[in-house]
């Protein structure tokens, strides 16, 4: 199989159409492995995230949770179709992700109206969009919040679960809430697109 030596460059590296042709590779071949390789690197699909903040929709404050739940989640693998801004009021948020949903994103984050002032009614809005609750990646979200000294996460309502095929996730609007809700949560975020899609995860 290793019959043919490869060439080395300049640079100390082995010339790539001898190192083809000494390990037996056709254009095919590589099309097939370059074709398996980014879809790996895209496998985590298009996401959305959703601020629910009463100053932050009205422009009377800065976003700065959007961005940094974009970055994570670009980070994770994934790609973000963007951040909107919303009131803490159940049909506005509703329609934003009932509109991401509609949209096909494989996930959408809200940030923020999880706890349980009048104001806080973002897992009230979730609820009526959701097909299937995923409780138990709700509670790994407040049990590693609360652990993590996150207040605000551990008391959370939020809820996380599937609509259509999109999954749907409450976040707490903290930054520590997010950090940390992202670290547990894009593990997990795998596994559940990858059911939703058919491929059996690992």
């Amino acid at each position: 199989m290793f019959d043919k030596p490869s060439t080395v460059t300049a640079s100390g590296t082995p010339n790539l159409v001898d190192l083809t042709d000494s390990l037996d590779l056709t254009e095919a071949d590589l099309g097939t492995t370059v074709s398996d390789m980014e879809r790996s690197a895209q496998r985590l699909g298009r996401a959305l995230v959703v601020v629910v903040d009463d100053r932050i929709a009205q422009s009377e404050q800065e976003d700065n949770i959007g961005p940094l739940v974009t970055e994570l989640l670009e980070e994770a693998g994934f790609i973000v179709d963007g951040a909107v801004a919303v009131a803490g009021e159940t049909v506005d948020i509703r329609n934003a992700l009932n509109t991401a949903v509609i949209g096909g994103v494989d996930v959408v984050i809200t940030v923020g109206g999880t706890g349980v002032s009048p104001r806080d009614v973002t897992p009230d809005a979730t609820a009526g969009v959701l097909d299937r609750p995923i409780p138990g990646i709700a509670e790994a979200l407040r049990a590693s919040g609360l652990a993590a000294g996150a207040v605000d996460a551990g008391v959370s309502r939020g809820l996380v679960g599937v609509s259509g095929s999109t999954l749907v996730v409450n976040l707490a609007g903290s930054r520590a809430s997010v950090r940390d809700g992202m670290a547990t949560l894009t593990p997990l975020v795998a596994h559940v697109i990858e059911q939703l899609s058919g491929i059996d995860a690992p």
